[in-house]
């Protein structure tokens, strides 16, 4: 059987709910495949696969955090990170709020390169918005390393960033379609929340449904294209629609961001849904504590692929210090995680084990 998952525009749908489960239905061999995926990323006591030596610490070094908005929550759980390290190191950290305007983050930077820090932290905007305060920066020698700059992790050129910190948007869209068809057995009718303003979120829902059209017994609803600065005012209404549409077909959802599901959870509260039911809802976004306080209570969202916000910013003074220390970054990317209320742990992040010994370790200190 074909599979019959194709891209939906908002307001269209493929019209096919599950396949019925049967013995020729489904896909054996790939829900295999996605149940040992999901297994490995579920473990709550990985080991350190990260760098282990390094230079020790360069000391006396003055840091600022440009962020897009403290708002943001991944934003601000990555400067609470570089915060926590920074002090670890004994540097000084500044961080500037941009406010989550263009205007807002070219000030914030600039007022970054007036205080002629040791390093700047391009916190979770496309540095092509500052790119000309990127360009003092370079032309300073002002080191910068990005959290969620660009599509992918490490070094950058164009930008000239020393590197990047993010996980793998692959490995995250990959994740996220696996847990829908682990959970489902290979049998869900799906519909995918995305914003396609954003290149980066659109890449990632395009990830995401390739993923699911692995399975043949896996059917894409819909996709609804909801910018997330409109997610409040406009989920709620297209909730409802979808429901209204696809009625018990939808069972499952995955999106770009937690935020859809903030917004999601009064309109199927409202539809008599329960919220540890259908539709199964999983965030591949950065795993908000409010997404964490959802997936606890089984308040309408099952599970979220998180970012480890806190070891990410270690992993970027980490990153510093290299550059400081005249090496070349550390070339370590996060392996991709699922949070749910099995192995949550009543926790409102995700912070795996093992880094800050080793990071202290490297540095000396």
């Amino acid at each position: 059987m074909a599979a019959a998952l194709v891209g939906c525009e908002r307001g269209t749908s493929t019209g096919g709910g599950p396949a019925a489960p049967g013995p020729t239905a489904g896909c054996p061999a790939v829900l295999a495949g996605a149940q040992a995926a999901v297994q490995r990323a579920m473990k709550t006591n990985p080991a350190w696969h990260g760098p282990t030596r390094g230079p020790r610490a360069v000391p006396g070094k003055s840091m600022v955090y440009v962020a897009q908005t403290m708002t943001n929550p991944g934003v601000a759980g990555a400067a609470n990170g570089v915060r926590e390290a920074a002090k670890a190191l004994g540097w000084n950290v500044r961080v500037i709020d941009g406010q989550g305007t263009p205007a807002g983050i070219q000030a914030a930077f600039s007022q970054a390169l007036a205080l002629r820090p040791s390093g700047i932290v391009i916190g979770g905007f496309d540095p092509k918005l500052t790119s000309q305060q990127v360009a003092k920066a370079n032309a300073r020698r002002i080191p910068l390393v990005g959290w969620h700059a660009v599509d992918s992790p490490g070094p950058s050129k164009d930008p000239e960033l020393f590197s990047n910190i993010t996980t793998r948007v692959q490995d995250v869209a990959k994740i996220s379609a696996d847990w829908v068809i682990a959970h489902s057995h290979g049998h869900a009718g799906v519909v995918v929340f995305t914003d396609a303003s954003i290149p980066f979120a659109r890449n990632k829902s395009e990830l995401i449904k390739k993923g699911l059209a692995t399975c043949d017994g896996v059917r894409l609803l819909a996709e609804e294209n909801i910018p997330i600065p409109d997610t409040s005012s406009r989920t709620p209404q297209q909730v409802s629609s979808l429901l209204s549409r696809f009625r018990g077909r939808w069972t499952y959802s995955v999106a770009i961001n937690d935020v859809y599901f903030a917004d999601a959870a009064p309109a199927l509260r409202a539809a008599g849904k329960k919220g540890a039911g259908a539709p199964f809802n999983i965030g591949a976004g950065d795993g908000d504590p409010s997404a964490f306080q959802r997936i606890n209570s089984r308040a309408f969202q099952a599970a979220t692929v998180p970012e480890p916000l806190s070891q990410q910013g270690w992993q970027i003074l980490d990153e510093f210090n290299r550059a400081f220390s005249g090496e070349p970054p550390s070339g370590y990317v996060a392996p991709v995680h699922i949070s749910t209320g099995a192995n949550s742990g009543g926790a409102t992040a995700w912070d795996p084990p093992g880094y800050r010994a080793a990071y202290l370790s490297i540095w000396g200190t």
